[in-house]
């Protein structure tokens, strides 16, 4: 049996051969499933689909008693989880490769990638089948026997990329790792010789962990912006919780907190099984943060805000919690924006600029200036008034099929519409008053347009009803 052989040679052979369709995205989301595993070696795990994975060990192999211990250590836990592995380690992802699926399993010593490489036949570059019959129809069949041959012609018949294949493998040119998870930057992580699966347990982990983050980058002059923590189970399984700050956090007892309450939104969906051997508290974003001067003067309140969004953040999700931000506008439904609680559209380029809380610009009202509505209604009502005089109050209007005697009126302010935001070549004007009826009842009233009777029929402007007072 081998493979390539059709199947009815091979039922010929074995008639009791059971045969199984292929499922290719079962099989990719097993793939990626064993790599997630396989970041408790190390963050930096690509995919070599469709059965193979790339990690670089480099500088990771110590934390488990060398680059043999290491490999002996991934092998033996995929075999317990009901996976046949082969693994082999070498300076180049091409010699690793070759070596993984054609040679001998095994540890290459630094600075023997050439010569272990030689040796492996062509089928190890990782080149078309159809290239690598044509290559052994020449007398051709392993790597020496392609790198004593003259480049240019083979590149000629065959390719650059044969070249570019054999250049890698042998060390000559470098082919990095496209790592599939972002790389943090700043870790740190605690492995467990007995799991742990209560939740106590695992928060004062985090506690542990976010403390040492939180020397890392201070050191650095850095806060965390966005936070990962991963709890690896027993049994394979890996899960992945975020948290993300307003503001710059290296507190450990405000990152405990936060995961905390993102444990409590997720409940069983994140159930420890037969617990956890592994947690890693990953910093994935990074900001600047200077130390904050303590004075005798009273906070602001700002430091109290953003963990406060910070906690509804993990609860419900960042995107969930946003705010008012003023814009350079006199039109009131326009006067704010809605944006994320813990970020600002950037002016330059409309892109999301993160920043603090604290460093937001306090926009106060001038107590001079007319006094607006509480609450503004999402879009402004239609609503049937009577005043006395063409550009005065009215004294009665019908609101929502009710009628509304004034009792009091304050007004006008005359808002006109800015130019670009009048699509039909009108420029529209508005005259707002503030109204008051006789059971008390405050509201925010504007007239649109003006009367112009030179207009055949007269122009008449419509009232609307935008916003109710406290």
């Amino acid at each position: 049996m081998k493979t390539g052989l059709g199947l009815a040679d091979a039922r010929a052979r074995y008639p009791a051969l059971p045969v199984v369709e292929a499922d290719f995205e079962a099989d990719r989301v097993l793939l990626e499933a064993i790599a997630d595993w396989c970041d408790r070696y190390t963050p930096l795990v690509g995919l070599d689909a469709p059965d193979g994975l790339v990690l670089d060990i480099t500088g990771c192999a110590h934390l488990f008693g060398g680059e043999a211990a290491l490999a002996r250590d991934l092998v033996v836990r995929l075999a317990g989880q009901g996976f046949s592995a082969r693994v082999a380690v070498a300076d180049t992802v091409g010699c690793a490769f070759g070596i993984a699926r054609h040679g001998t399993s095994g540890i290459v010593p630094l600075g023997q990638t050439e010569r272990a490489a030689l040796s492996l036949p062509i089928a190890a570059l990782r080149i078309d089948a159809d290239i690598v019959d044509a290559l052994a129809s020449l007398g051709l069949r392993s790597v020496a026997d392609l790198a004593t041959r003259p480049r240019a012609p083979l590149a000629a018949r065959f390719g650059e990329q044969l070249i570019r294949r054999l250049d890698q493998m042998l060390g000559r040119e470098d082919e990095p790792i496209t790592p599939r998870l972002p790389v943090p930057a700043a870790i740190a992580e605690q492995r467990f010789p007995e799991p742990i699966a209560r939740e106590d347990d695992v928060l004062g982990t985090v506690e542990q962990l976010a403390r040492r983050l939180a020397v890392v980058l201070e050191r650095r002059g850095e806060g965390g912006r966005l936070m990962q923590l991963a709890l690896f189970r027993t049994d394979g399984a890996v899960h992945r919780l975020e948290i993300g700050t307003g503001a710059p956090l290296r507190d450990p007892q405000r990152v405990r907190k936060l995961f905390e309450d993102r444990l409590a939104t997720l409940g069983d969906a994140c159930d420890p099984g037969f617990g956890y051997d592994m947690v890693r508290l990953s910093a994935l974003v990074t900001e600047r943060s200077d130390p904050a001067q303590t004075g005798l003067a009273g906070g602001d309140g700002a430091e109290e805000l953003a963990h406060l969004i910070d906690r509804l953040g993990a609860r419900f999700g960042l995107r969930r919690v946003s705010r008012l931000v003023p814009q350079d506008t006199h039109i009131p439904e326009y006067a704010v924006q809605a944006v994320p609680a813990h970020a600002t559209p950037s002016s330059d380029r409309g892109m999301p600029l993160a920043h603090s809380v604290a460093s937001e610009t306090r926009v106060e009202q001038d107590s001079l200036s007319p006094t607006r509505p509480l609450r503004l209604l999402s879009q402004p009502e239609l609503v049937e008034a009577v005043a006395q005089v063409p550009d005065g109050p009215p004294v009665r209007f019908s609101w929502r099929h009710v009628t509304h005697h004034v009792a009091r009126a304050e007004g006008p302010e005359r808002i006109a519409m800015e130019w670009w935001r009048n699509e039909r070549g009108n420029q529209l004007t508005r005259d707002y008053f503030r109204v008051e009826d006789s059971n008390g009842l405050r509201v925010w009233l504007y007239r649109e347009g003006l009367y112009r009777d030179e207009v055949k029929p007269p122009l008449m402007p419509r009232w609307y009803l935008q916003g109710l007072f406290a």
